[in-house]
């Protein structure tokens, strides 16, 4: 849904974060692969417990392809969210859980998380995004996207922000605002423990976060074509608030599976990684840009979507029904 013309902002106040990084969703549309059992892990995010071995029983069957190996040696991170969408046999059900691992050719796959099912053709709200309920497969940036030929980007997207300095909560909002239903559980605790910017209340998980419509977006003084293409989807899509990071990093949701890695094809693309760190590369400086200047969306309701009024760009044709 695009962000409307009654949409009406307020400053999120972002805090300078140390770097740039992904938060991956694992997106798996291959409905006709064979089945793959997912067995349970209990090791979370743990640092020293393996995302590899079972410690229960198994939780569902999914046509996964056995060459997708999601592990130590192939994820972003030590532990990442990793949240994994997949479109049933049925070609209609996406079922979601959380933290996935893949890591043997051959082998079963492991995860601790169920979450309930959606209809590819509902309105696909919710899912694996364990800090607010939120789905793992819409929002994320796809393959195949924000290259020097795809044209500009249709659809909302999805933010990670340090929880400490960014997220507000009390005991009345418990954190999160539609369209999230729930906050982290450490939230009573670590939500903005850390803040030094004022308060923004509106700042909470689920979270409308855009570019102002009244900004002009060459005022920013982008360097990078990929920026550039970014700030123009948050201006006019915008971006959920959809986890948080636990460290002093902003993170856009991006997507990884069988069709291929966006982070990989993003570096093939444009010559530079996504994941950077170095306060003086022109990548950075262009998310720190961004990310300074982004409010909420403070009436993105239910009956106001994005706002509001008439929207930024013409809405995308529904999804043809072939099943």
């Amino acid at each position: 849904m695009p962000i409307g013309n009654d949409a009406e902002y307020v400053h999120a106040r972002l805090e300078p974060a140390d770097g740039m990084t992904v938060d991956e969703d694992y997106i798996v549309m291959t409905p006709d692969a064979p089945l793959m059992e997912i067995k349970k892990s209990t090791a979370g995010w743990s640092l020293t417990e393996s995302r590899c071995e079972s410690t229960g029983e198994a939780l569902f069957n999914a046509p996964i392809p056995q060459d997708f190996i999601v592990s130590p040696d192939t994820w972003d991170g030590q532990t990442p969210n990793a949240g994994l969408a997949v479109l049933m046999p049925d070609k209609k059900t996406i079922r979601q859980t959380q933290p996935f691992a893949h890591c043997e050719e051959g082998g079963f796959g492991t995860s601790q998380y169920v979450f309930a099912d959606e209809d590819l053709y509902g309105d696909g709200f919710y899912g694996a995004h364990g800090g607010s309920g939120l789905s793992a497969i819409g929002g994320a940036l796809r393959v195949g996207e924000l290259t020097p030929e795809s044209g500009p980007i249709r659809h909302a997207l999805k933010v990670n922000l340090f929880e400490m300095k960014n997220i507000y909560y009390d005991e009345e909002t418990k954190g999160y605002r539609w369209p999230a239903k729930a906050a982290d559980a450490t939230a009573a605790e670590r939500y903005y423990a850390d803040r030094s910017y004022p308060v923004v209340k509106d700042c909470r998980m689920g979270a409308l976060l855009a570019i102002p419509a009244w900004m002009d977006l060459d005022s920013l003084q982008l360097n990078t074509e990929p920026a550039r293409i970014l700030a123009q989807a948050f201006q006019d899509y915008g971006a959920y608030l959809v986890d948080a990071t636990g460290w002093n990093v902003y993170a856009i949701i991006t997507e990884w599976g069988p069709d291929g890695r966006f982070m990989d094809e993003f570096e093939k693309n444009w010559g530079f990684p996504m994941v950077d760190f170095s306060a003086s590369s022109p990548w950075k400086q262009d998310m720190d840009k961004i990310f300074s200047n982004l409010h909420v969306v403070t009436n993105n309701t239910a009956e106001t979507p994005g706002g509001g009024g008439t929207p930024r760009q013409s809405l995308a044709p529904p999804l043809a029904i072939r099943y």
